[in-house]
């Protein structure tokens, strides 16, 4: 599997972002897309997407049918447009953020000590 490009994968959020602010302006919604209000709205978009799993056994979330991953793409790409909203709001460079928390756990985290743990790093 061939990763993308960080340039790419940035641009790529760039124009997302992009997309999201004329999406917004051109409906008057800036006024209601503070941080608090986005961050709410990240907590419950990521609760209905919960809300799939919620009664499923550990084969049946193995197991995900292809109109139930319809559902489980948009719920995530709710939590992604707020994401990426809240990030803008709060001039947050998210592609820079993640590939520095990235290496964060990498530090956190070693390969030998981690590699087929499910601990906390405080507890390997």
């Amino acid at each position: 599997m061939n990763a993308t490009p960080i340039n790419t994968a940035k641009d790529s959020l760039i124009e997302l972002r992009d997309a999201l602010r004329q999406f917004a302006n051109e409906r008057d919604w800036g006024r209601f897309h503070s941080p608090k209000n986005l961050a709410i709205a990240i907590s419950v978009e990521a609760a209905e997407l919960l809300e799939h799993f919620q009664w499923l056994s550990e084969a049946e979330c193995a197991d995900i049918q292809p109109d139930a991953k319809a559902t489980l793409a948009e719920e995530l790409a709710d939590v992604l447009l707020y994401v990426l909203q809240l990030a803008d709001k709060l001039d947050l460079d998210l592609a820079t953020a993640a590939r520095d928390k990235l290496q964060k756990n990498a530090v956190k985290y070693p390969i030998e000590k981690s590699r087929g743990n499910s601990k906390k790093y405080n507890e390997l």
